[in-house]
């Protein structure tokens, strides 16, 4: 097993980003409040008069929110963007139980039936001004959501999507009790899920070419996208570091502008 899949298993590939100057007092908008007893990370900006529209982003298998993130909290302030962070445990964000999150609630009907609503009514924005952004495991996870729902999340980013998480059965993390085998975790995956005629209208991924593991899925995600004449934005040609957070953090202003772009666009459609 590569060394950079070891620390992908032990939530240590890498932490988020350096201080930057001014940064405290933003970090500060951070707070955590319980949704269904559970600790949902919640940033919203000082100029909150004049917010875009709600991020709700989906962590990776290390379970590192953007709570103490210096690069993207920046990012969401620049962009008037409230963040919304749910802990997801090592669920894989999919419509399949799993013991570490809840055992008969699956991770994606509780962000659609509880956490949704309360986005809805907390932050007063609803579909489609509330975008999903995802790293590694919550990559896919919101490439995964988006193509289940195109309408009500027309807009998202996934950067390091871990597509063939399949490839991870039998390591002894939770989704080998997920799924009965491999084959069974791969019919899954994102790249046998799309939709030709229901996908969203303003998608962007990203890899590192140096992304040992996880490089070829987002490559062949792209590729099938393309043959099934579906319109998107990827960049597989950025390299920073592979898959650690020096490479998330320096390709978090594209993935952010996408976003605000994107929010942009639909408000004057």
């Amino acid at each position: 097993m590569f060394d950079s899949l070891k620390r992908f298993l032990a939530g240590t590939a890498g932490q988020p980003g350096s201080d930057l100057p001014g940064i405290e007092e933003l970090l500060q908008c951070w707070q955590t409040v319980s949704v269904d007893g559970r600790g949902v990370d919640v940033f919203v900006p000082r100029n909150s008069e004049s917010l875009l529209g709600v991020v709700l982003f989906l962590h990776g298998h290390g379970e590192v929110g953007l709570r103490r993130n210096p690069v993207f909290t920046q990012l969401f302030h620049q962009h008037c963007l409230a963040a919304v962070c749910p802990p997801g445990r090592r669920s894989w964000w999919l419509d399949v139980p799993c013991d570490e999150f809840d055992p008969v609630v699956t991770p994606q009907h509780w962000l659609l039936s509880t956490l949704l609503p309360w986005i809805q009514k907390t932050l007063a924005f609803v579909p489609p001004k509330i975008a999903l952004l995802g790293i590694s495991m919550g990559g896919q996870g919101v490439l995964q959501l988006a193509y289940r729902h195109a309408l009500k999340f027309p807009v998202v980013a996934a950067i390091s999507p871990a597509v063939d998480f399949h490839q991870l059965y039998g390591a002894g993390i939770p989704l080998d009790r997920m799924f009965p085998d491999a084959e069974s975790a791969r019919q899954s995956t994102v790249v046998l899920n799309l939709h030709p005629l229901n996908w969203p209208r303003h998608q962007f991924f990203c890899c590192d070419p140096e992304d040992a593991e996880w490089f070829d899925g987002a490559a062949r995600l792209g590729m099938k996208l393309s043959s099934s004449g579906i319109l998107h934005e990827r960049d597989l040609e950025t390299s920073s570091g592979g898959h650690s957070w020096e490479y998330f953090n320096h390709v978090a202003p594209k993935a952010l502008q996408h976003i605000a772009g994107s929010l942009q666009k639909m408000s004057v459609e």
